[in-house]
């Protein structure tokens, strides 16, 4: 992906190692009308060269770690179009502060596990606008 590329709103990229989360979660930002498209963390930095979707879901996994190797690139993307996409949702087993993760400052909202539509709708739909 160049530098400065234009996001695709209508995307939302739910990035984990857990199909079930990924399921649940492509099923609530489908429920929104938006398109969603599930990789792995290996597989979205492939992904993310080819495309760039408005939102990131990123399943942190147990320890909140497992989307680590994503972030440098995720910091990259948003550099490139003036810090605001793609907005980047955390989805926790434990709540985590922005200062916490790698990269601080970088995830514009943090989810807690067991993810609901009645938790992740609202935060999706303000990050959509």
């Amino acid at each position: 992906m160049d530098e400065g590329g234009t996001a695709d709103l209508s995307r939302v990229m739910v990035v984990g190692r857990s199909r079930i989360t990924q399921v649940v979660v492509a099923k609530i930002v489908e429920g929104l009308g938006l398109r969603p498209l599930v990789e792995s963390p290996e597989s979205a930095v492939q992904a993310l060269r080819s495309m760039l979707p408005g939102i990131v879901v990123l399943d942190g996994g147990p320890e909140n770690r497992d989307c680590d190797p994503l972030m440098p690139v995720l910091a990259a993307l948003r550099r490139g179009t003036g810090g605001l996409r793609p907005a980047l949702v955390l989805l926790s087993t434990r709540m985590a502060s922005s200062a916490s993760l790698s990269l601080p400052g970088l995830v514009d909202a943090v989810v807690a596990k067991p993810i609901t539509p009645e938790q992740l709708q609202p935060v999706l739909s303000r990050l959509a606008s």
